[in-house]
């Protein structure tokens, strides 16, 4: 039995690609179709060294990436302001977008301000001391950033993680602290 028409014609259309021709930008990204017909989709990649059989490759995760450490400009007139009070007691005001975090706020400014989970709300290296006029501004910690926060050092009645605490106009002028150390706990810590 022999391939469809359809299906040796778009063979032989991807192998009229150069691969010199070929970059990391400008990839072809091909998906099958019930019909045997390969066309653009994005939740197939082509990879040029592939042997044929693994041609159509398909992508781990259809999640949204998230670049930590990236804030997004703040629009004219719609900046938002933000101190942070470092461990040497200087502060750093910035002008940033509704929507960003703390710890990318921090990061993208590089403030000393670890993050090892990346955000996920998986350690407590980004916690931050929340000045007492915001504090109640700021949404009811969840179960899970309670239960990093225990793990955090210099705890105190305002503390929260910066992954967790996203800008809003009723934040404009927040003042945060970070802690004179933090507290990274791992695997190998617990090693004996």
């Amino acid at each position: 039995m022999s391939a469809p028409r359809s299906l040796v014609r778009s063979w032989q259309h991807l192998r009229s690609y150069s691969l010199q021709s070929l970059t990391r930008s400008t990839r072809p990204v091909f998906s099958s179709s019930c019909s045997g017909i390969l066309k653009p989709s994005p939740s197939f990649i082509w990879n040029p060294r592939a042997p044929p059989s693994s041609a159509l490759v398909r992508q781990f995760s259809a999640s949204a990436t998230r670049r930590h450490g990236h804030i997004t400009p703040p629009k004219p007139g719609e900046a938002l302001s933000i101190t942070f009070v470092d461990k040497e007691q200087r502060e750093h005001e910035f002008a940033v977008s509704a929507g960003d975090n703390l710890l990318d706020i921090a990061q993208a400014n590089d403030l000393e301000m670890e993050g090892a989970c990346g955000g996920s709300c998986a350690c407590s290296t980004c916690h931050v001391i929340v000045d007492d006029a915001y504090y109640d501004k700021i949404p009811e910690p969840s179960d899970d950033e309670n239960d990093m926060l225990d793990l955090a050092f210099g705890l105190t009645e305002t503390s929260r993680l910066g992954c967790q605490v996203l800008m809003t106009k009723e934040l404009d002028g927040i003042r945060v602290r970070l802690p004179s150390m933090t507290r990274n706990l791992q695997a190998s810590d617990f090693n004996s």
